[in-house]
């Protein structure tokens, strides 16, 4: 079959399964779009069109983490590609499996700055895990295949695709069958160093579990779990990682790191053997002093050797997919002999486990952020499939802590490159991703701060436009909040740039692009707006008016290490007992 490239594009993405777009289009990409609206209009695939490309970055990027299936994002050359940048860097620090395509001048203007040119080929190449610049129509279907292959074999991340408008004119033969070799660098397990891993974790008296979005990627919740519950390890998560392990499981300690709950942090540097699975160690788990997990030995695994030993020294590492080491550790353990000191290190976790089961139940006004977490909650538990994002700052890990996220893929958050304006347009593509699988009632809220909602408020219209019925549940408390509380603990309360001021009126600014939305004042209004905002079946946001004076406590302050925590509403014993 001869199409012209432009059709190619669209043909490939049929094959690959491909059921949503986001884009945006323009001068470069007339005929990219003239070919989508053939694909649309034929059912082979969704057009989600989007406010600004930053959007359409992450609401594939939001598409892939809620449903596991390649987000794609198109958009035009010049500002429209570089619009894409901040959502592209997103989904690479993250591993997210996206497709992003920007149309390019002419072939024969290249190089000449015309009109919206821009060299995005060099520009991708720090934010993507591969990209092309096609200059000869004869490659594009070979580049098609392998750029959807790249982006989901091994460890997932975006590729990007530089495509000339004149190549997007050209006729070429189209090969639907046509096969690619794209291979993980490393297909074989080392089943030897499994064993010894395996060895070691039965003979330690204190294993522990750190899992990461490496676990979320290979789908490896299921046997992290089994193999929790053999060893009788605490299992700690990252950020990204949330919702791995149920955190109603009595083995669920939380997030880690220096943002995170003393309870999930104690076993990290306090166990013997520590396995650490599809985490990349940053700096937002380990903290600021290494020297505290000295004591711990570790036992890394990754699909990536480029994260062995990059931020921490490890003891052993074991390079593979984490699903698949997972498995073959499981099937070496025959039995676990619960010792003297295995049994009293079970017991002292769970008991500091019950001790950090904090009260929510605040009824201040302003309401505490919280008391919004612990409502949703107990909103989402009525709902067999739900997702939440997130924005950046301190709603943010209001909700990594507070939050009780029971499935994977329920917790979708920028956790490497912590991007404002992440969490709407995210929440946009989950629930696009949720309406092409067969969930359209399952419901999506973007947990949000003000701050990071106006970066992005345009998205409105297309989640109005669209029909794409997603909740913003607003921790409005008229500040950048993290920057704040930063300002406050080691600036001397000296607030410079983070007060926003008493504008907009973020219920008015919905409905002034068809969207609905309340305000909410008091701790007992919180839950039944939030109820009335996901059955109404429209884009809705719930302004809730939060203590501008909370903080996001306990932290580890710089240059400390995990065992230097400070703040919090912690009882005096579990400070006493974690550090």
């Amino acid at each position: 079959m001869k199409f012209r490239g432009a059709r190619v594009v669209l043909e490939a993405l049929k094959n690959d399964g491909v059921k949503a777009i986001f884009g945006f289009p323009g001068g470069a990409v007339m005929e990219l779009y003239d070919e989508v609206l053939s694909a649309v209009d034929a059912g082979n695939v969704r057009h989600v069109l989007c406010r600004h490309e930053q959007g359409v970055a992450h609401a594939a990027d939001g598409y892939y983490r809620a449903l596991g299936e390649v987000g794609v994002g198109f958009s035009t050359s010049g500002p429209g590609g570089t619009n894409l940048l901040t959502g592209m860097a997103t989904a690479f620090l993250d591993s997210s499996a996206c497709l992003y395509v920007s149309g390019q001048v002419p072939t024969s203007m290249m190089g000449t700055d015309a009109f919206q040119e821009a060299d995005m080929f060099g520009l991708t190449l720090n934010v993507t895990k591969h990209n092309y610049k096609v200059t000869d129509v004869q490659k594009l279907p070979y580049v098609m295949k392998e750029a959807l292959a790249i982006a989901q074999t091994g460890r997932p991340g975006p590729v990007f695709i530089d495509l000339p408008r004149d190549v997007q004119q050209k006729e070429v033969e189209f090969d639907p069958n046509m096969t690619v070799n794209v291979k993980a660098n490393n297909n074989s397990l080392d089943t030897t160093k499994i064993k010894e891993a395996v060895k070691m974790l039965l003979q330690a008296e204190r294993p522990a579990i750190l899992a990461g979005g490496g676990v979320l990627m290979s789908g490896a919740w299921n046997e992290l779990v089994q193999l929790a519950e053999l060893l009788m390890a605490p299992v700690s998560t990252t950020l990204v990682a949330k919702g791995v392990i149920s955190e109603m499981h009595p083995l669920a300690m939380g997030m880690a790191g220096f943002h995170g709950r003393r309870t999930a942090n104690f076993p990290l540097i306090n166990s013997d053997v520590l396995l650490a699975v599809g985490c990349r160690f940053s700096d937002r788990v380990t903290a600021w002093q290494q020297s505290v997990w000295s004591k711990t030995q570790i036992i890394h695994v990754d699909i990536d050797f480029a994260e062995i030993e990059k931020n921490l020294p490890v003891d052993m590492y074991i390079l593979g997919d984490a699903k698949k080491v997972l498995t073959e550790m499981l099937n070496q353990i025959s039995n676990v002999e619960m010792n003297g000191k295995k049994l009293e290190w079970s017991n002292k976790v769970k008991e500091l486990k019950e001790m950090c089961d904090c009260n929510l139940e605040f009824e201040d006004v302003p309401i505490k952020p919280q008391r919004v977490m612990r409502e949703l909650s107990k909103v989402l538990s009525n709902y067999k499939r739900h997702v939440v994002t997130t924005e950046v700052g301190q709603n943010q890990i209001f909700a990594g802590h507070f939050l009780k996220s029971t499935h994977a893929r329920s917790f979708l958050t920028s956790g490497g490159l912590g991007t404002m304006g992440f969490g709407f347009p995210a929440a946009i593509g989950a629930k696009v991703a949720m309406q092409v699988s067969g969930q359209p009632d399952a419901p999506v809220v973007d947990v949000a701060g003000d701050g990071s909602l106006m970066m992005v408020c345009q998205e409105f219209a297309t989640a109005v436009e669209n029909e794409i019925p997603v909740v913003i549940a607003l921790l409005n408390n008229r500040w950048l909040g993290m920057v704040k509380q930063w300002q406050k603990l080691f600036f001397g309360a000296r607030y410079s740039a983070t007060n926003l001021g008493q504008v907009p009126d973020f219920v008015k600014l919905a409905e002034a692009f068809g969207a609905k939305g309340e305000v909410v004042v008091r701790p007992g209004e919180i839950r039944e707006a939030l109820e009335r905002a996901i059955k109404e079946g429209v884009p809705y946001v719930v302004d809730i008016k939060t203590d501008p004076e909370e903080d996001i406590l306990p932290m580890v302050p710089p240059p400390k290490g995990l065992n230097e925590m400070i703040g919090g509403r912690c009882p005096p014993e579990l400070v006493e007992r974690c550090g």
